[in-house]
């Protein structure tokens, strides 16, 4: 791993995609002034609505310029990474197919991680597997993404000019299995996107963040939603960057934010040269 500038943006984002994509565009460009060559946006940052992202879907931009009309999230993703020279994870996009080009079924569309690189070029996609089906006392009461969401399944490794990349989004991050396959498939440093809520944030967000640093010796970058959204739905937001020690770097409260950080690559290799944690494990897993 390389040393490396990172940004995680936080948002309150609503129904409206033009403006939800007019203020993600100013929170990026402030980001990359600040020197942020890897920036994350969170899950949900274009669309986010009580009803779910169906309505927002787009049909998937593989490997050509997306359309300004058709895939207008896509499109503008692609040019921002590009304008502003930076590798851009885009938190959660709302998509039409899955990565082979078949079609989601039953009104449901993927939650997709993507990743573009500083021309503009997707480099990869990561659909969401696990889906936030709980009952959670707060205004909601339950949540049932499964009813909008078609799961993933296959984990994602990307390979930046800095280091190794794992990918997840939101709920994932109570699945340590999954952050230790992406370990064991190289990866030094996580992102997750996310829309936790205010309640549940509040309990274990930090907790768990922390602890998949921790437990795999990786820099975790997480953006949060961090707000009121709806009469329904507050998020926590206190987006994060984390060491491989655990140690906070950049920490976020509530509201619109910015926060970034330096990934220092002696960092990383000291932690896991004194607890050498993965080659360390005895069942396999």
């Amino acid at each position: 791993m390389k040393t490396l500038c990172v940004a995680a943006v936080q948002m309150i984002s609503g129904e409206s995609v033009e403006d939800n994509l007019t203020q993600a565009y100013k929170l990026l460009k402030e980001a990359a002034g600040r020197g942020a060559q890897l920036i994350l946006l969170p899950e949900n940052f274009a669309h986010f609505s009580d009803k779910g992202s169906f309505s927002a879907a787009e049909p998937f931009c593989a490997n050509h310029k997306a359309n300004a009309d058709r895939q207008p999230i896509q499109h503008a993703l692609q040019s921002w990474a590009a304008e502003l020279g930076i590798w851009l994870v885009a938190g959660a996009v709302p998509l039409l197919e899955r990565p082979d080009g078949t079609a989601t079924e039953g009104r449901r569309s993927r939650s997709a991680c993507l990743l573009f690189d500083d021309r503009g070029v997707l480099q990869a996609r990561y659909d969401k597997m696990h889906l936030f089906d709980v009952d959670v006392e707060d205004s909601a009461g339950s949540y049932r993404e499964s009813a909008s969401i078609e799961p993933g399944d296959e984990p994602c490794v990307a390979t930046l000019p800095w280091g190794v990349l794992g990918l997840s989004i939101c709920f994932d991050l109570r699945f340590p299995e999954l952050y230790r396959q992406l370990a064991m498939n190289g990866a030094e440093i996580f992102v997750v996107p996310a829309a936790f809520t205010h309640t549940t944030g509040k309990a274990h967000w930090m907790t768990l963040l922390r602890a998949r640093a921790i437990e795999n010796g990786c820099f975790v970058i997480a953006a949060n939603q961090g707000g009121i959204h709806s009469e329904k739905r507050r998020t926590w937001g206190h987006s994060a960057i984390i060491d491989p020690w655990g140690e906070i770097l950049a920490e976020a409260g509530e509201g619109e934010a910015i926060i970034t950080a330096t990934l220092d690559a002696g960092r990383l290799a000291k932690v896991r040269q004194q607890m050498p944690l993965l080659s360390m494990r005895r069942l396999g897993i």
